[in-house]
């Protein structure tokens, strides 16, 4: 399983790339890999300000669909919109071309509470 060491994670299985007040957003492989082939990704939310942990997408694998949730509280800027017709990327690469989202973070103070590499380890028993 990959778990890259210059992310962020939370316990709810999204990766997080910070570049200044910015963050892109994905799910993690071990998230892709328990959902099994993603058939579609939904993110409605694009130029929305959301609070941390709102629901901003849904993500829907042959076997499930589950909610998608905002790691840091911020403005939705772009969604990955190759997506709508190449869910896939989410399985084939799940931290580069599988990214879902960028946002302008709100509030960095918000980035302290996210998990790095060895405390998401722990989570998934990696």
């Amino acid at each position: 399983m990959n778990v890259p060491s210059n992310l962020k994670y939370t316990k709810d299985h999204e990766w997080i790339h910070i570049e200044g007040d910015t963050a892109t957003i994905g799910i993690t492989d071990f998230a892709q890999s328990e959902l099994g082939d993603i058939v579609y990704v939904e993110v409605e939310t694009v130029g929305e300000t959301m609070d941390k942990d709102e629901v901003f997408g849904t993500v829907e694998a042959v076997k499930t669909v589950s909610d998608l949730y905002l790691p840091l509280t911020g403005e939705i800027i772009e969604f990955n919109e190759s997506l709508e017709s190449e869910p896939e990327k989410v399985n084939t690469d799940a931290y580069g071309e599988g990214w879902m989202i960028k946002m302008k973070i709100a509030n960095q103070d918000e980035i302290a509470e996210l998990l790095d590499d060895a405390a998401y380890k722990e989570i998934v028993g990696a």
